[in-house]
């Protein structure tokens, strides 16, 4: 029955006792190992205890594998005291060696503000290669396929060593979700999703960032989806534009938002032709009425869609195949503004200097009263012409504001949804096309209670994530397709 090393974090002996007792008190569990950066601060005589740099390094990764001696090793990944569920490492165990697995994880709760609140977690799927994905606290691996995922790493990776892990767990042996809710924990992150959304742009995240961006990388080129850095060529020779470039603002209930959106277009100094394309979904707030305030304008074009069907995306299309749609159409969010009068030309130039087919810009995090909020300038800086395609099948997104040429973006078409279509064209764009950068902050993001991802219940959280892994995995798959063709033409 003992079949389970446990791996467990520990800062001091009075923090770890319960999460040592917990798992002593099952008959799965062979032995638990402590996880310390001084052995000398952690006095506890019934487990072994290992100096490791952090939790998340591959030699702390490494240190796992070599004193694992049981047939699975739990890795608890949490400093806060861990409550098992009814015969949960039994049951672990059981679906690990029932279905193979070389990682099991399950659904549990988390005790957030004294309150006990459910935590449903999402299936693994091959495009899940972002490094937040959520597996909980609480993760059961095959020792062979751990020690065989070891085996395989020839990087050092300081923060990316348990994200590398599991993605070469990936290659080996499935990833199993378990959706019964198996163990307790105390989660002391307790901001709303709103505020969590930009942890991995923060600046100061940036090197663990790279850091994943090298595990990525590196299992993209073991799975064959990894590109090189060979794109079609864009020519820009499409005659059938009165315009240069078209904003288009897709809107439903932006009352409060829409005419600073609006007003930040009209003010643009260009030298070329412009116009401002607004998708009014059907809103019942009064934005149309506000709209209309600017109908004497002939550069605005105020589309209220037939059909009553449309999402985000949707909205998108109906204003990109709209006939006075400009050669370059340019994204302005309702909620947002453009950062200055120079934001529109910044973002058509970028086409023709970078000879890209879509362009995207930096920008600023704001309150609703345009006062910069953390974190800040978020300009994607780690973005390289050779990596960024590769790179952008891990991340969540790729900054804004987004430009497209015309032609294309008429004939990839956006996905009718409300969430992630902006993604899914980046990753479709990327694929075979160069992606442009503007550096500069061209764009104000504004945050407030009104933004749709402002504080989501984790229902719908899991929605867009599962949605955003998926898209995922139909661009991988997409993208090992075109290595094999193109392997079985050499």
């Amino acid at each position: 029955m003992r079949r389970l090393t446990c791996f467990v974090p520990a800062a001091n002996s009075e923090q770890v006792a319960a999460t040592v007792r917990e798992l002593k008190a099952s008959p799965c569990v062979n032995r638990v190992v402590l996880l310390v950066n001084k052995k000398e601060e952690i006095a506890l005589s019934e487990c072994l205890t290992i100096e490791v740099d952090n939790l998340t390094s591959s030699q702390t990764v490494a240190q796992i594998a070599r004193h694992c001696d049981s047939d699975f090793a739990l890795i608890y990944t949490k400093y806060s005291t861990l409550c098992l569920g009814y015969f949960a490492l039994e049951r672990l165990v059981s679906i690990a060696q029932d279905s193979h697995a070389g990682l099991v994880y399950a659904d549990h709760y988390q005790i957030i503000d004294g309150k006990r609140c459910a935590m449903p977690l999402i299936a693994y799927q091959e495009g899940s290669l972002r490094d937040d994905f959520n597996f909980g606290s609480l993760l059961v691996y095959r020792s062979s396929v751990l020690m065989s995922a070891v085996a395989q790493t020839k990087e050092e990776y300081v923060y990316a060593g348990l994200y590398n892990l599991r993605l070469s767990v990936s290659r080996i042996a499935p990833i199993v979700h378990v959706n019964e809710y198996l163990y307790t924990e105390v989660e002391t992150d307790t901001r709303k999703s709103g505020q969590k959304l930009f942890d991995y742009v923060d600046p100061k995240n940036r090197g663990v960032q790279m850091d994943m961006e090298r595990a990525c990388t590196e299992h993209l080129k073991a799975v064959g989806g990894y590109l090189e850095p060979d794109f079609t060529p864009v020519a820009f020779d499409d005659p059938r534009f009165e315009y240069e470039a078209s904003v288009i603002i897709p809107v439903y209930n932006r009352v409060r938002t829409v005419e600073d959106a609006i007003q930040s277009v009209l003010v643009q100094q260009t030298d070329f032709l412009f116009n401002l394309i607004i998708v009014d979904n059907h809103s019942t707030d009064g934005t149309t009425e506000i709209i209309s305030k600017y109908k004497s304008d002939p550069r605005l074009i105020h589309i209220i869609p037939d059909r009553v069907d449309l999402g985000i995306g949707g909205c998108w299309n109906v204003g990109v195949h709209h006939p006075k749609c400009g050669k370059f159409v340019v994204q302005l969010d309702s909620d947002d503004v453009y950062a200055d009068e120079t934001t529109l030309a910044k973002m058509v130039g970028a086409f023709y200097e970078q000879k890209c087919a879509m362009v995207v810009g930096a920008y600023r995090m704001t309150n609703f009263d345009m006062e910069t909020i953390p974190p800040g300038v978020i300009d994607h800086k780690e973005w390289t012409p050779e990596n960024g395609r590769n790179n952008a099948l891990r991340i969540n997104g790729l900054g804004a504001p987004r430009a497209f040429y015309t032609p294309l973006l008429r004939e990839m078409k956006l996905p009718n949804t409300s969430y992630g279509e902006d993604y899914a064209l980046g990753l479709r764009f990327s694929r075979h096309y160069p992606i442009g950068r503007v550096y500069d902050v061209v764009y104000c993001c504004r945050r407030w209670e009104g933004n749709s991802d402002s504080a989501l219940d984790i229902a719908k959280q899991n929605a867009h994530n599962l949605y955003k892994d998926r898209l995922r995995t139909w661009e991988l798959q997409a993208r090992k397709m075109i290595n094999k063709k193109r392997r079985s033409v050499w």
